[in-house]
Parts: C-alpha cells; structure tokens; sequence
C-alpha cells in the first residue's frame, strides 16, 4: 500500500535525480579550484609568481613562441625589483622554468572559467537547473571571476617596490580561493537527494560553523606565514626560539602590525590557532561520544579529527624540515580538504533537518 511519504518522495525523487550532472560538474570544478591552489602553492614557493609584469586575459593565453617574444617577456621582468635585487644573474633557461609555473596557474584560471559558464550555460539550456540555483551559481562564477582580479592586484604589488607580494594581498587571494572552494562543495552537496541520517541539534550546527572559521582564519593565518616566508626561520617543534613564547613577539609599534608584518608573531599566531584547532575538535568529538555518538551525519566529526591529525603532523614535517616543496604544497592542499569536509558535514546537517 502506497503511503503519503512514499507518493511525495516518487515525485521528488526525479527533480533529485536531474541534478546529479550538476553535482558531479560542481564537485569537479572544486577540485580543478583545488588543483589551481596546488599551482598557485607551486607558483608561490618557487618564487614565480612575478615572472609575468602583465595581465592580458585574453591574448596571454598564448605563450611566447619565439626567441623574440621570450626576450620582450624577460626584458620586462628585469624592470622589476624581484629580478634586479633577487636573480640578476637569471640566465634565459632560469627565467622559463619560473615563467612556466606563473604561466600555468594562470592557464588554470583561464580554464575554469570555461569549465564554470559552459556546462552552467547547457544546464540553463536543458532547463537542469531550477531558478533557485541559477543565480547561485551565477554568483559562484562572478566570484570565480573576481578571484583572477584578486590575482593580478596580487602580483602588482610585488612589481614596482617589493621584491615579492604583498603578504596581504595574498591573504585575501587564498583566503578567497577558500571560500569559493567551499562553496563548490557545500552547494552539490546540499543538494544530494533525500534526507541524510542522524540526529542533529543546535550544537552540532554551531560545532560545525565554530570550526569551519577557524579553519578560514587558519587558512589566512598561513598566506601570511608563507608571504613573509615565515616558515624559513624558527624550524624547530615545540618550543620555538628556545621558549614556547619566544621574545619578541611584540617588537613592531603598533602592536597590531606584529600580527601580519612580524615573521616570529605570524609564525606563532599560526602554531597557536593550530593547537586551538585540535584541541577543540578533541573536546567536540568528546561531547558528541556522550551525547549520541557518531551514527549518520555525526559520523563526519571522526574523519574530520584524522585529517586534522594528519594536517597538524604534516605542518609540523614542513617546519621542521624547512619548507620542502612537496611537504609545503601537501600542507596547503589539505587545508582546502578539510575545509571542505567540514562544509560536507554541516551541508549533510541541513539535509538531515528537511
């Protein structure tokens, strides 16, 4: 026998399922967002993000394709304080190699925005997306949009006087990259099919949003840490400089330029707002141990604390070891992964109360 829930689920159920290409195009333009950090981490490391003085969005798709063209895009860069303080014995082959990551991160950019408008604009076609998503998602590529804007005001700080970026210039971009990603993320998810299981209240929501800042202001907190190359100094754990607060951490005036222009207050902000990370997390797995356990929705709060885990032992190796590359980058990548978990988990949060 037929009952009402089951009537009014067969008439959702086909609605649901015309959205799964939109979740599966949303999911894999999170994750191109994801492998653009990685580049851009790439870019950032190596120290190339300056290689390019200019910002032509359509013709510098092309690369150079001659000596002649490789020779006008050097002789710009040796106009820039990066080249004449850091790298004025740069050879051509020095200036391809950091030409080349600079130039990919920016080709990434070019294509995501191909891959955003084209499927948006067959799914508005096919009449796939409803109304209430379109202008969303409208949104979502206007952001995307303004992210390559944020990019470029970036990279021209570091062309007249500085020697690198701004450090808060690239806060703002990576910290935007983390939100955009985010929202790649919440939004497929939110619209998974059916109600998910489990028992939600007020604070697991709150437990949820509480530790999805924190991981934005982390995020932030660590674009400043590799701006000032923080990192590179004070590569020993716990104790940093000897103390577990070390001196000095107040030497700037006013104390708040300490916070963002004070390699040894930036790299210690950091460290701390980590330990604040894991031991919150640590009293909310324990909280919801007592109060329900982990069934359903709440089942996300234990692989959130193994990729934190993860994340705070793959910080401390990056440290210790000097900023390896490879180490660093990971490092970066798995913030945005864990930023986006705990996005899942709350998007599974508002599922489970429809």
């Amino acid at each position: 026998m037929t009952t009402a829930h089951d009537a009014a689920l067969s008439l959702t159920l086909p609605a649901a399922d015309r959205l799964r290409p939109v979740r599966i195009w949303l999911y894999a333009v999170a994750a191109a967002v994801l492998f653009m950090v990685v580049v851009g981490g790439i870019t950032r490391l190596t120290e190339s993000g300056l290689s390019i003085t200019s910002w032509q969005p359509i013709s510098g798709t092309i690369p150079p394709l001659s000596d002649a063209a490789w020779q006008a895009e050097f002789d710009a860069y040796k106009q820039i304080p990066q080249y004449q303080v850091n790298n004025i014995d740069m050879t051509m082959d020095g200036f391809k190699a950091i030409f080349f990551w600079e130039y990919l991160h920016r080709l990434i950019g070019r294509l995501l925005g191909v891959i955003f408008l084209v499927p948006f604009l067959v799914f508005l076609v096919q009449r796939r997306i409803p109304r209430t998503l379109a202008w969303p998602l409208a949104g979502l590529f206007v952001l995307g949009g303004f992210q390559g804007v944020l990019g470029w005001w970036m990279v021209s700080s570091g062309l007249s006087e500085l020697t690198s970026v701004s450090q808060y210039r690239l806060a703002a971009h990576l910290t935007a990259a983390a939100l955009l990603f985010i929202a790649l993320v919440y939004v497929p998810r939110s619209l998974e099919p059916g109600r998910a299981p489990g028992k939600v209240t007020a604070t697991n929501i709150w437990t949820g949003v509480i530790l999805l800042v924190l991981i934005l202001i982390q995020i932030a907190a660590g674009a400043f840490v590799a701006g000032l190359d923080a990192g590179m100094g004070y590569n020993t754990w716990p104790l940093m400089d000897g103390a577990i607060i070390p001196n000095g951490l107040g030497i700037m005036q006013p104390f708040w330029r300490n916070l963002f222009e004070n390699a040894l207050t930036v790299q210690f902000v950091h460290r701390c707002i980590a330990y604040v990370i894991v031991l919150y997390l640590a009293f909310a797995i324990w909280r919801q141990s007592r109060n329900g356990g982990f069934a359903g929705v709440n089942g996300w709060l234990p692989r959130i604390a193994a990729f934190v885990v993860l994340q705070a032992a793959l910080g401390i190796a990056t440290l210790l070891f000097s900023v390896p590359i490879g180490l660093a980058v990971g490092h970066q990548a798995l913030a945005f992964m864990l930023a986006g978990l705990t996005v899942a988990y709350l998007a599974d949060m508002r599922r489970a109360l429809r």
